[in-house]
């Protein structure tokens, strides 16, 4: 591979940004991309209808709600890198797609309420980071606003969250006392200013603590006294910064200011490039590939229909793993054992789209696709065979028949449901003997029956109705030999088949699951499925 590819691969960074819903953590994409120059003027991300929405957050339920329900893919420029940003859905009931999402990055940004702490889909998502060992970036966000305790703050992340953290700044005071932060690398005050929200933070004034006149003048000789008995304290009791352990996800540097007056923003920036790494090795059937050193291979992690009304297209989103990709290039769609062009390669951001010559490993692209790619599926050069690691399925916990009010929309409605199912935002599955008259649904979380619902009104024009069924718990049969009609299970029992015709079984209580296996010598059940 030549120098040049090595050269771009290395400005690469590819990060995902994590939150709990309201953490603010949409508002600090925005701003990331102010400061890359993406955009000019970031909009606020609830209010007014009429108000500017939010660049990441393009599909019609997502901006009338205020919620991200889809990951979106940002790319940018800053100081000499080339940073792609995945922005993940805040939402629990969307924590399906933020799994796959990560699967995509090389790090993740943390973002956390500094009145709420560590919440539960803070938790929920990073779990899912300690799993994959991937480097967590901590932004304690909303210091204009009343806050907890700092300490308490770091001390609530290292138990809930069982990391070691390095405050790499200090914030000093918060809400209408928020002064500013303390950068302990420098030993310097830089002083907060607030500023009219969209705009790039005001002029701040970086002052060393030891000039002890001008430091008191800019922050009051309170504050002042108040942050070096802080400093102190912090110097004792926190873990030395150590760029290993952060690469090895386990120390997290933390960073405070506040996204909405873009306090702390660039500072977080430029810390979070110089300690992130560039796109990592990653494992395959073959064994693992060098970003720099194999030709062009990519995964596919996100499949979405419908992003452009006018076109109603699918388009399968890829992480470049390893070399140059070139737009006249023939790839080979090693599950379907096809050598083919990808089409239309594109990079996005958020409903905007630049349609690609080339690219490198760490970027993703979208391409164009009619029905091909499946997620997890794995394109390289023609010459070679080898799979990425698959991306396993959650398994659903809420389940509803679906009845379509108008029979004359038949076709558009088996067109739709198979199309979101293909994105894995829901699972659809049918009774063992009947065809796709009688679909069951399944979902992670409640709120993408709602989403289900919307997008086939809005996206297909069919109308439909769901029947909540009580079951919670499915199980794939691993056995490939069973005799399905002699099974005997539950009372609570269903059976049922996916749209790859493997046989699961739903239950209402966890107990029947356990009772089936006992009644039925050598059956083999399992939480996950299966490609």
């Amino acid at each position: 591979m030549g120098k040049d590819y090595t050269e771009e691969i290395n400005k690469r960074r590819t990060f995902a940004i994590i939150s709990h819903p309201d953490a603010g953590k949409t508002t600090l994409t925005e701003k990331f991309l102010l400061y890359g120059g993406a955009i000019n003027l970031a909009g606020s991300v609830k209010g007014k209808a009429t108000a500017r929405h939010a660049v990441s957050d393009w599909m019609e339920i997502e901006k009338e709600r205020g919620i991200s329900v889809t990951s979106s893919v940002l790319q940018f420029s800053y100081g000499g890198c080339c940073i792609n940003i995945l922005d993940t859905p805040g939402h629990q009931d969307f924590s399906e797609d933020t799994y796959r999402t990560l699967m995509a990055a090389d790090s993740a940004v943390m973002v956390i309420d500094a009145s709420k702490g560590v919440e539960a889909q803070t938790r929920k998502l990073f779990k899912v980071c300690v799993m994959r060992r991937i480097p967590i970036f901590t932004f304690i966000n909303k210091l204009d606003r009343d806050a907890n305790d700092t300490f308490a703050l770091l001390d609530e992340i290292e138990k809930e969250l069982g990391i070691a953290t390095c405050p790499v700044n200090w914030p000093i005071g918060c809400g209408k006392n928020f002064k500013g932060v303390y950068d302990r690398k420098t030993e310097s005050i830089i002083t907060y200013e607030d500023t009219r929200k969209g705009t790039k933070e005001g002029e701040t004034t970086v002052i060393p603590v030891c000039e002890e006149g001008q430091a008191a003048a800019a922050i009051g000789q309170e504050a002042l006294d108040n942050l070096r008995e802080e400093i102190e304290l912090l110097d004792g009791a926190s873990a030395p910064f150590d760029l290993e352990l952060v690469r090895a996800g386990e120390l997290t540097p933390v960073f405070f200011g506040s996204a909405l007056t873009n306090f702390g923003v660039e500072i977080f920036l430029r810390n979070f490039l110089e300690m992130a790494t560039p796109p990592l090795p990653r494992k395959a059937d073959d064994g693992i590939v060098s970003p720099t050193e194999r030709e062009f291979s990519a995964f596919v992690f996100k499949i979405q229909a419908n992003m452009n009304k006018a076109h109603r297209d699918r388009v399968a989103f890829m992480r470049i793993c390893s070399g140059r990709f070139d737009a006249s290039m023939e790839v080979r769609h090693v599950q379907g054992n096809k050598v083919l062009r990808l089409s239309q390669p594109q990079q996005i951001m958020a409903s905007e789209r630049k349609i690609v010559d080339e690219a490198y490993a760490g970027d993703i692209i979208g391409v164009f696709d009619p029905g091909t790619f499946s997620i997890g599926d794995t394109v390289c050069m023609p010459k070679e065979r080898f799979a990425y690691e698959g991306i396993p399925t959650f398994a659903p916990e809420h389940f509803a028949r679906v009845r379509q009010l108008d029979t004359m929309k038949r076709k558009q409605f088996v067109k739709g449901i198979t199309q979101i199912a293909q994105e894995g935002a829901i699972q659809i599955f049918q009774e063992l003997s009947a065809g796709m008259e009688e679909i069951i649904v399944g979902v992670v979380g409640v709120l993408q029956f709602d989403v289900l619902k919307y997008r086939l009104e809005n996206e297909y024009n069919v109308e439909i109705r769901l029947e909540n069924l009580p079951y919670e718990h499915i199980r794939w049969i691993e056995n490939k030999d069973i005799d399905l009609d002699g099974l005997t299970g539950t009372s609570d029992m269903k059976k049922i088949k996916d749209m790859k015709g493997n046989p699961l079984l739903l239950f209402v209580n966890a107990w029947s699951v356990g009772m089936t296996m006992d009644r039925n010598e050598g059956l083999i059940l399992s939480e996950f499925g299966r490609d």
